[in-house]
């Protein structure tokens, strides 16, 4: 597999992830949807715990896997029933205040190349949430990676692979390998000598995200909305699970 790279991102971030993550994923989806299909347990759990009639936000839907959950009423107003899906932005405050029970941004907010950024998509997420019982899950990678992961993160100082108590590089590109053979055109693409052309390597920008900052994010993000964490939106639950850093926070009416 091609090495995780680190990236020093240029001066206008909407270009830097139209290049490294719009055009990429619009070049790999069929192959990439092929690949995401099981639910993580922690989100079907978090999604089975919303009450019956609930209306949802999913945030970044990618191939909209959490979209056929059997919920029991639950509607995810980027998919649902009749999947329904908006085209939209993350970062975007075009929903209503306060229109959903709960919300989820699964794998996206990682993509977006400044903290500045990152923190407007919380916002985002925070400002559309019912202030009396909105529920809110995020999910990014981390820097911490299991040993099941085929990742490995480069190391700051010396641009190799990191230990345990290096500190590792968090803007990076990850290789996507596409091969000829996940196309439904693979057959056509066969050379005379019946052997498949080389794999087409993309590359995909992440910021992957060190121990505690999701957290600091989220209480910027609480701040400038003139939320408390801890009061108005306190945190429910906060950890790692399989080299992803996850946060589940709830508002109340304060």
């Amino acid at each position: 597999m091609p090495n995780i790279t680190p990236i020093e991102l240029g001066a206008s971030p909407a270009e830097d992830e139209g290049l490294y993550v719009h055009s990429v994923y619009n070049s790999i989806a069929t192959h990439f949807s092929q690949t995401r299909y099981k639910p993580w347990p922690l989100i079907s759990a978090f999604l089975a715990s919303i009450a019956p009639g609930s209306v949802g936000l999913d945030s970044g839907t990618g191939n909209g896997k959490y979209l056929p959950l059997d919920l029991g009423g639950v509607h995810l107003h980027s998919g649902g029933k009749d999947r329904d899906v908006v085209l939209g932005d993350a970062m975007d405050f075009g929903w209503r205040n306060g229109a959903f029970d709960f919300a989820i941004s699964i794998a996206t907010i990682h993509h977006l190349s400044t903290a500045e950024r990152r923190c407007r998509a919380i916002k985002a997420l925070l400002r559309c949430l019912n202030p009396t019982h909105g529920r809110l899950l995020i999910y990014v990678w981390a820097t911490e990676q299991d040993t099941l992961s085929k990742r490995v993160i480069p190391n700051v100082s010396e641009g190799s692979q990191g230990d345990e108590s290096g500190s590792r590089v968090q803007d990076v590109l990850v290789p996507w390998v596409h091969s000829a053979s996940s196309t439904t055109n693979s057959q056509a693409e066969l050379t005379q000598s019946n052997t498949r052309p080389n794999p087409k390597v993309f590359q995909r920008y992440y910021h992957l995200f060190g121990p505690s900052e999701l957290f600091v994010l989220l209480c910027q993000a609480a701040k400038e909305l003139g939320l408390q964490l801890g009061a108005a939106a306190p945190i429910i639950q906060e950890g790692w699970e399989r080299s992803n850093y996850y946060i589940e926070a709830r508002l109340w009416e304060s």
